[in-house]
């Protein structure tokens, strides 16, 4: 799923930079924040917090900027 960093925060109804600072590991994000990223992303909220498998390609971070892919 190719999303910006700002469109997946404007979906989720959250700030751009709060996303950005949750990659970073600087912010823990709510329970209820968990389920708007999940429904931006189309999936369960436990599955944003199963661990990455070794053989599974980690996730890419979302791409900064303002523009929408």
């Amino acid at each position: 799923m190719a999303l910006s960093q700002e469109a997946f925060a404007v979906d989720a109804g959250v700030d751009r930079s709060f996303v950005g600072r949750i990659e970073r590991g600087l912010e823990n994000p709510t329970v209820e924040t968990l389920e708007k990223f999940a429904d931006v992303l189309g999936v369960h909220p436990y599955e944003l917090l199963l661990p990455v498998k070794g053989s599974d390609k980690k996730p890419e971070t979302l791409r900064r900027g303002r523009k929408k892919q």
